[in-house]
């Protein structure tokens, strides 16, 4: 079954694809050394077909498009879009 796109996808295609090798003992037409880096692949392949940045694969966190600039006298933060 070919993998979904889209954010909501995700946890759908890491499922689909550790059946598969479950099934088969491959990914595609690489065969991972064990469950762990099977996992990995995975979740892998599952962010770069929805299309999620690397900051959030690795964890962090993508900030706003706006800036928060400080004002002249040093109080209250303002947003700059």
């Amino acid at each position: 079954m070919p993998l979904k796109s889209g954010r909501k996808a995700v946890s759908d295609n890491i499922g689909e694809i550790m059946r598969s090798y479950r099934k088969t003992g491959k990914i595609g037409t690489s065969t991972p050394k064990s469950p762990r880096d099977a996992i990995r692949q995975a979740i892998a392949i599952s962010f770069t077909k929805a299309r999620i940045p690397k900051k959030l694969r690795e964890g962090g966190v993508m900030r706003d498009v706006s800036r928060i600039v400080k004002k002249k006298d040093g109080k209250n933060p303002v947003k700059i879009y």
